[in-house]
């Protein structure tokens, strides 16, 4: 079963069409599908801001909450010139399915600023977080919406925007936002949560395929948080890592990469430009090179109906939210590519910020071995979960996540009812 989509790179109309099929294959009520398919709550708000000349800039930011069917909407907050309202509501939506797919109690909200963050000093970057805090602090709270870092922010900014949000409230509320510093009441294990959740579902997907990580190698799109982590945490199964990139292009080295020595650079320089370790190629290149694994964990819309047939890997294991379009879904199946879509591949981020959460809420903090050893559950379980509804269905491991995910949520509405 394919659905195509009309409009490939509206990430929207791509979560929607993924969940038509996995509601088509549940045997979903039209009227629940109707409310399914539709954002709960959505805000866009314009904020000016005093730049550092004195000069006054108006920014344009987004919230959106898809669902809090299961619990406080829960999403990370994206500082990036391309976001726009379609690109925030697709990823509010794939968190509702992210966090039902490993089953932890929150629904799905994601929020946005149109800005550059790298382009911005440090004093700019804090008004125009608390600025936006204040612009949504109505839809913000503990037990309503609980938003996280995510491209172009970080702890720092998670810490600015708990404490306007504390401020606001005359109260100390850690529970608020989580990938907070960890004397902020962050919690250990967050920084690498989603890449070492990549790792382990690229090691439950060769154990699944009968393949030897040792005689495995591996590509990483995108050298972030995301991508250099889940390079690092592949490296210590025995994958080897041959090439990895960030926005301007990437290393290739058949030998496998120099991690150590790539990790200590990306600390100064915070790009790959300058490290000598490898051929330089581009980011299309890298997505087509003969290997094992492939990890997509840089931006949405990268593997197309345009470049799906070309795309060698074996397994794709999705650490971006939204890196295969709807179009290029069906090619892959038909060439037999493994993905492990995003809202399973990805989720040990949200999965330890529940933990995160929960820790603030109960103000008693978990070692970082019980932080690991917790996930790790969840993610393997999530994982053969996944792959279970597939092989019953006979349905690719993204509509057996969605439907995963959108059997959760809708049982849920389907209990609470409709209030009216």
């Amino acid at each position: 079963m394919n659905q195509q989509v009309a409009s490939e790179d509206n990430p929207y109309a791509a979560m929607q069409a993924r969940l038509d099929l996995a509601s088509a294959r549940l045997g979903l009520e039209p009227n629940l599908i109707a409310i399914l398919r539709t954002c709960e709550r959505e805000i866009t708000i314009s904020m000016p801001v005093v730049m550092d000349d004195g000069s006054v800039q108006v920014f344009e930011g987004f919230r959106v909450q898809h669902s809090t069917a299961r619990g406080p909407a829960k999403g990370g907050i994206r500082f990036a010139m391309n976001v726009n309202r379609d690109e925030v509501r697709a990823l509010a939506a794939w968190m509702t399915w992210k966090c039902a797919v490993v089953n932890v109690p929150f629904g799905g909200g994601k929020g946005g600023v149109v800005c550059d963050p790298f382009k911005m000093s440090k004093g700019e970057l804090e008004r125009v977080t608390r600025r936006y805090v204040t612009g949504i602090l109505d839809m913000l709270g503990p037990d309503r919406d609980v938003p996280a870092p995510d491209m172009g922010t970080d702890g720092q900014v998670m810490a600015w925007f708990m404490d306007t949000y504390s401020m606001h409230r005359r109260s100390y509320l850690p529970a608020s936002v989580t990938g907070k510093p960890i004397d902020l009441g962050g919690s250990l294990g967050r920084v690498e949560a989603t890449g070492r959740g990549v790792m382990l579902c690229a090691r439950e997907a060769l154990k699944h395929l009968g393949m030897n990580p040792n005689e495995c190698t591996a590509a990483i799109q995108g050298a972030g948080n995301v991508g250099l982590i889940s390079a690092l945490q592949l490296a210590r199964i025995g994958v080897k890592v041959v090439a990895i990139s960030d926005v301007h292009g990437g290393l290739y080295n058949k030998d496998g990469l120099d991690l150590a020595g790539l990790r200590k650079h990306l600390k100064v320089q915070r790009k790959l430009d300058g490290f000598q370790d490898g051929d330089r190629i581009s980011n299309n290149e890298l997505l087509e090179l003969p290997v094992d694994i492939l990890v997509p964990a840089a931006t949405e819309n990268v593997i197309t109906s345009r470049n799906a047939e070309r795309i060698q890997a074996r397994i794709i294991v999705e650490g971006a939210n939204g890196p295969v379009t709807a179009n290029a879904d069906k090619i892959l199946d038909d060439k037999g590519t493994f993905v492990v879509p995003d809202i399973l591949a990805n989720a040990g981020g949200v999965t330890v910020s529940y933990f995160e959460w929960v820790q603030d809420r109960m103000s008693f903090f978990w070692t970082q071995k019980e932080v690991e050893e917790r996930m790790e559950h969840i993610m393997v379980d999530s994982f053969a979960a996944t792959v279970d509804m597939a092989q019953r269905f006979k349905e690719s491991n993204r509509i057996a996540a969605y439907m995963l995910g959108v059997d959760r949520v809708a049982e849920t509405t389907r209990m609470r009812g409709i209030y009216a």
